[in-house]
């Protein structure tokens, strides 16, 4: 971008360039809904007209939240790896989820964000899925609920973004690990392709795939939540944000995806918690994402028993009983049992069982952006 296409503005006592005449540099957050709806990107606004913002003080002084995101697109490939593997990447106050005794999800995540409150930006992400703050259930039952209810909760290990503003609102604002970096991120019915450059301008994380086939949802529709945990301060938050899912598709051990792992921050840390199968490959086309701002939490586990016997999926006294694989069993049959309990969770919905803490259908996301 040119100079002369850029302003300065402070943000929490650093400078940084945001585009001239673009949504921030025009409203500072206090955007236009009217405005946003004529543009040609956006279907609509209807999303966020129900999500009134607040002005609330933070680590970057006052600021308006939620952050609104009018056209978002998303790739996320979900992998199994061993528990031990990813315990030595996470603070020891989280654990992993587990989809089987010993496994847990690592993810990989690409997002580009036509639309939003700080203007357009890309980002990529290494994350892990853990277990909810405070949570003293079985792992696998938290691991059900989380799919009943649509709201995963994730710890991120990498989160570059290609904006000066992206990286210091997420980083000192939100406490994720951000950096600017080259970054891009290309989605569309067709394909999927994603690159993150390294400090060399060599290749951090590359990704290259076919779109799944699509599905549309209208507004409301699908949302989803994810709850993300980060340390500000010396302590512990949750960071909430909400996905409208409005074209969506997803493929199962998908075929043909080529994720080239080079050198880097990112590659760092996917290489560690030592993937051993890709079990899901998620492509949102078009969504829009509300994402709030951290608030405190309190973190640590209570111990829990054994994996694997009955699990409790909604406030009835109904309960479903299932016994994930062994440890032993191969990543496929693991992947399986993820699955599993999808479908389990689907069902406890679909029998009229309702689920715990169900967030209202506009009252989550892919990843904090």
């Amino acid at each position: 971008m040119a100079v002369q296409d850029v302003v300065e503005v402070d943000l929490g006592g650093h400078l940084v360039t945001v585009p001239k005449g673009g949504l921030y540099d025009r409203f500072r957050m206090r955007t236009d809904l009217d405005e946003v709806e004529r543009d040609p990107q956006v279907s609509s606004v209807g999303f966020f007209r129900k999500l009134p913002k607040t002005e609330v003080n933070s680590a970057i002084g006052p600021t308006l939240t939620p952050n609104f995101y009018y056209r978002i697109s998303t790739a996320r490939l979900v992998m199994l790896a061993r528990s031990r593997d990813i315990r030595s990447r996470l603070p020891k106050a989280l654990a992993p989820l587990e989809v089987a005794p010993g496994v847990g999800i690592v993810s990989v995540m690409f997002f580009r964000y036509d639309v939003c409150d700080i203007d357009f930006y890309t980002e990529a992400a290494v994350g892990v899925a853990v277990r909810p703050a405070r949570h003293g259930k079985l792992g696998f039952a938290d691991l059900a609920s989380s799919l009943a209810n649509d709201h995963l909760h994730s710890y991120v290990l990498s989160l570059p973004v290609s904006t000066q503003i992206a990286q210091v609102r997420g980083h000192d604002g939100y406490g994720f690990p951000k950096w600017v970096t080259e970054l891009d991120v290309s989605i569309d019915a067709e394909r999927t392709v994603a690159r993150v450059g390294n400090d060399s301008g060599g290749v951090d994380l590359a990704l290259s795939a076919r779109t799944p086939a699509q599905a549309k949802y209208g507004t409301g529709e699908r949302v989803s939540t994810l709850t993300s945990y980060t340390s500000l301060g010396g302590a512990w938050h949750s960071t909430m944000s909400q996905t409208n899912v409005l074209s969506a598709g997803s493929v199962r051990f998908p075929r043909g995806v080529d994720l080239e792992i080079g050198q880097g921050r990112m590659a760092d840390d996917l290489r560690v918690p030592k993937p051993i199968k890709t079990i899901q490959f998620d492509v949102v086309t078009e969504g829009q994402l509300a994402l709030h701002m951290p608030v405190p939490v309190s973190v640590g586990f209570k111990a829990a028993g054994p994996v694997g016997v009955d699990m409790w999926v909604g406030r009835s006294s109904r309960f479903l009983t299932m016994s994930p694989p062994p440890m032993c069993a191969s990543p496929r049959v693991v992947g399986r049992a993820y699955y599993a309990a999808r479908l389990s969770a689907s069902c406890a919905i679909s029998q009229g069982r309702p689920s715990r803490s169900a967030p209202e259908s506009l009252a989550t996301a892919s990843a904090p952006r």
